[in-house]
């Protein structure tokens, strides 16, 4: 599936702040199921890019806006090719559990075995738990259970903007019996992490389809997490919309919670208060942008490049004709 995606940021100060310093974690990822054909950043004021990879091997991008200012417009375009995941069996054996103890698996999933941050195992998520008898998923095998945690979990909540923040604990969702996928993908997390299951937040979109039962925000950024497997390595689940991850997701960041890959975050300097807004679409992309990028040419100049361009290349034109002539002569 080829899909076309733009992701606005915007921040609007009071009075104008002196500097702006941010970091972006917006770029697709690159990977077996997930080509990434193109990716634009524009950035209003005007400011040089830079790039890094994270920790976890994420793409990141970082920028100084260092005048005063009273506005910052971040625009990401991205142009990605996504393909069908593999088809999982219907179960893995019990010996999986075996498996997950190794010390090969703990050492390098170390980072996502543990609690972190917004990862947290609360008295009100065990109370949740034991309400549910998960532990009593744990009988089965950890591909079952990872799948009736996933419905579960999408069972129990409903899906509502509004009734947590960015930095909300997962007990407020919890409380409140809804969220977003933000929350759902915390609390999937901390119940894995507590039964030994290495798993890891992913940030990303979702091209949204009603039919299929999604009640992800359309106009919003999307989470969900990946469980390692052995017998499977990285697996995705989507608890908001109850499904494995397919095609219709496309993957920017992983991490170990939220904050470790949120979208844009910064500090500025001034006496001011910031307002964020943020737009996103995501939609089937033409299929001219499947044409393999060796293939494609250079982005354009701008215009006034391009008419000093057109009038050297007539200038030379001119010359090659006259010279011609003269030969002929």
């Amino acid at each position: 599936m080829l899909l076309e995606i733009r992701h606005v940021t915007q921040y609007h100060y009071e009075r104008p702040v002196r500097e702006s310093l941010m970091e972006l974690w917006m770029q697709p990822q690159k990977g077996a199921r997930q080509r990434l054909v193109s990716f634009e950043l524009d950035v209003d004021p005007a400011a040089q890019l830079f790039s890094y990879p994270d920790s976890f091997g994420n793409a990141v991008y970082h920028f100084d806006v260092p005048h005063p200012h009273d506005r910052l417009t971040i625009i990401a375009r991205s142009a990605v090719e996504t393909e069908h995941a593999a088809e999982l069996p219907d179960r893995l054996d019990t010996g999986e559990w075996d498996r997950l103890r190794s010390e090969f698996v703990r050492g390098e999933c170390f980072d996502f075995l543990r609690p972190h941050g917004f990862v947290q195992t609360t008295e009100r998520l065990q109370a949740f738990i034991a309400q549910h008898d998960l532990e009593a998923l744990r009988r089965q095998d950890p591909l079952t259970a990872l799948r009736r945690l996933n419905e579960t979990l999408y069972q129990s909540f409903g899906y509502q903007p509004g009734v947590t923040d960015a930095d909300s604990p997962i007990d407020l969702a919890l409380e409140a019996g809804s969220g977003v996928c933000q929350d759902f993908a915390h609390i999937m997390l901390a119940i894995c992490r507590n039964w030994g299951l290495p798993a890891r937040y992913v940030s990303g979109y979702l091209f949204t389809d009603r039919e299929a039962g999604d009640r992800s925000d359309p106009d919003a950024t999307h989470a969900w997490i990946e469980v390692f497997l052995p017998s499977l390595r990285w697996v995705g689940f989507d608890p908001t919309n109850n499904c494995l991850t397919g095609e219709r997701h496309v993957a920017v960041a992983a991490g170990r919670d939220y904050a470790d890959v949120t979208p844009s975050r910064g500090v500025y300097k001034g006496d001011a208060e910031s307002h964020l807004a943020v737009g996103v679409t995501v939609r089937r992309a033409r299929a001219a942008l499947a044409e393999p990028e060796f293939l494609r040419l250079a982005k354009p100049a701008s215009f006034g490049a391009r008419r000093r361009g057109d009038a050297a290349a007539v200038h030379q034109d001119q010359q090659r004709q006259q010279q011609q002539q003269q030969q002929q002569q």
